[in-house]
C-alpha cells in the first residue's frame, strides 16, 4: 500500500485550487495618492491636479534641478565610484553635510559632537526610523501630533510602536494658527510626552507660527519636559531661504535641550524618487550620541539594512561645493517663488471676480500647500464639473497651478462656494 504524502497541500489552497489570500480584502486608495489614480483616469482635457506633493513648473511639468544633473554627471564620471554598500548609518559625508544644514554650521551641538545622523528613506523613513527608535529606547510612548497634520503622521508613529494623540492647531474660522488651543493642550500633555512639529511650511495648512510663538512653545515644552521632534520637508522651499527656514529647529538646539529632527531632500532638491533622508538626534553629550547611534543601527539593520547610494551622493556632492551649492540655492529660491507668486495670482483672482468670502489666507499661508477652507461637498462638486483633483479636505498643492489654470480654478471654487454651502 502506498504510503501517503504527509505535505499533500489542503484541498483548494495554492495552485490546486483557490488562493490562500481569498480572504484579503481590497484596499482602499491612499487618500493623498489615490487623487492622482482618480485625475490620470480622467479623459477630460481641462483636468488639473492639485493633490500631488510635488513641484511643477509653470508648463505643469516635473522639474529636474539643473544642478542636480550636474552634480549626476560629476558621479558618472568619477571611475573611482563604485557600488559597495553604505554603512547602516549611510553616507558619512551626507550626514554631516545633512546636520550641518538644519542646525547651521556654528551650531554648538554640531561642534561639540553631540548630535547622531543617520542616512534614511526620505522623510517618511526618517520618521519611522526615529520613531521605533523612542519606542525602545525612551520613557514616554505618546507622541502629540497636531491636528490637522500630514495623513501618513498617525500611521508611520503607531507601527512604530508609538501612542499618537493630538493638540489644536488649525483655526477654520481664521484660517490660521490655533495657538491659544496649541497652547493648552500641550500644556496638558504628561510631562516627557514627545511633540511632532513641523519646521516650517506646515503641510496641509500652510499655516506656521511666528517666531515669537515658536519662542512661547519651546519655553512651554522645556519647562515640561516635551521631546520635540521636528519634520523638515521644506527647508529653502517655504520662503526660498534654507536658513529662514530651519529657525525654528535652531531656537530649540540653541538652549541646549535635545531633539529630533527629520530631514526630506524630495522637496528642496527635487529628489522625490530617489528617497534621500536623515534622521537628526541632538543629544546632551558626545558620549550619550554616540550610544544612541548604535542602538539607530539596532533599529535599521532588520528594516532596510543600509540606505541606498546614488540619491546621497547627490545632495553630499552639491552641499560641499560652493559652486554648486549657491547654484542650488538660486533654483530653489526660484520654485519658491514660483509658489509664492501662484498664491498671489490666485488672491487677486478670487477677488476680482467677487468671489464671496476672505481669501486672504491664500498669500498668508506659506510653502506648497494651501488650506482653501472649501468642504467636502465643495471638493466634490469641484472634481466632479471642473474636473479639478485636490484632497478631500481642501488642500491644494500650489505647485500644481499655472498662470493657464487659475482661471479654471477660480471658476470651480466661485461655483462651488455661491452654489454649495
Amino acid at each position: 500500500m502506498a504510503s501517503q504524502n504527509p505535505i499533500a497541500p489542503s484541498p483548494g489552497a495554492g495552485i490546486y485550487g483557490g488562493s490562500v489570500f481569498a480572504n484579503v480584502v481590497q484596499a482602499p486608495e491612499d487618500p493623498i495618492l489615490g487623487v492622482t489614480v482618480a485625475y490620470n483616469k480622467d479623459p477630460s482635457p481641462v483636468k488639473v491636479n492639485l493633490g500631488v506633493g510635488a513641484y511643477r513648473t509653470e508648463e505643469g511639468k516635473p522639474l529636474v534641478l539643473n544642478v542636480v544633473r550636474r552634480a549626476e554627471q560629476l558621479l558618472v564620471n568619477d571611475p573611482s565610484r563604485v557600488k559597495e554598500y553604505l554603512p547602516i548609518t549611510g553616507l558619512a559625508d551626507f550626514n554631516k553635510l545633512s546636520a550641518k544644514l538644519i542646525f547651521g554650521a556654528d551650531s554648538p551641538a554640531i561642534q561639540e559632537i553631540r548630535v547622531a545622523t543617520v542616512q534614511c528613506l526620505s522623510g517618511t523613513g526618517s520618521l519611522r526610523v526615529g520613531g521605533e527608535f523612542l519606542a525602545r529606547h525612551y520613557h514616554e510612548r505618546t507622541i502629540y501630533i497636531p491636528q490637522p497634520t500630514w495623513g501618513n503622521h498617525p500611521k508611520v508613529f503607531t507601527l512604530a510602536g508609538l501612542s499618537v494623540k493630538t493638540y489644536r492647531y488649525y483655526d477654520p474660522t481664521t484660517r490660521g494658527l490655533n495657538f491659544e488651543g496649541l497652547l493648552a493642550d500641550l500644556s496638558a500633555a504628561p510631562p516627557g510626552a514627545i511633540v511632532l512639529l513641523h519646521a516650517c511650511a506646515h503641510n496641509p495648512t500652510g499655516v506656521d507660527p511666528t517666531l515669537d510663538q515658536w519662542e512661547q512653545i519651546r519655553l512651554l515644552m522645556r519647562s515640561k519636559g516635551l521631546l520635540p521632534f521636528f519634520d523638515s520637508a521644506y527647508q529653502g522651499f517655504a520662503s526660498g531661504n534654507l536658513d529662514a527656514d530651519a529657525q525654528s529647529v535652531r531656537m530649540f538646539v540653541a538652549d541646549g535641550g535635545e531633539c529630533l529632527t527629520a530631514q526630506s531632500y524630495a522637496k528642496n532638491m527635487g529628489l522625490y524618487g530617489e528617497r534621500v533622508g536623515a534622521l537628526s538626534i541632538v543629544c546632551k553629550s558626545a558620549d550619550v550620541a554616540t550610544r544612541v547611534e548604535s542602538q539607530l543601527k539596532l533599529v535599521i539593520r532588520p528594516m532596510y539594512s543600509n540606505p541606498p547610494i546614488h540619491g546621497a551622493s547627490i545632495v553630499a556632492t552639491i552641499l560641499k561645493d560652493r559652486e554648486l551649492y549657491h547654484e542650488w540655492t538660486i533654483e530653489l529660491k526660484a520654485m519658491a517663488d514660483r509658489i509664492i507668486n501662484m498664491r498671489q495670482q490666485l488672491f487677486d483672482a478670487l477677488r476680482a471676480r467677487g468671489t464671496p468670502g476672505d481669501w486672504s489666507h491664500i498669500i498668508k499661508q506659506i510653502g506648497m500647500f494651501t488650506f482653501t477652507g472649501l468642504n467636502t461637498e465643495q471638493v466634490t462638486f469641484m472634481t466632479k464639473e471642473y474636473h479639478i483633483y485636490m484632497t478631500s479636505d481642501g488642500r491644494i498643492s500650489m505647485a500644481g497651478l499655472s498662470s493657464k489654470t487659475v482661471p479654471h480654478l477660480v471658476d470651480a471654487i466661485h461655483a462651488a462656494v455661491t452654489r454649495m454651502k
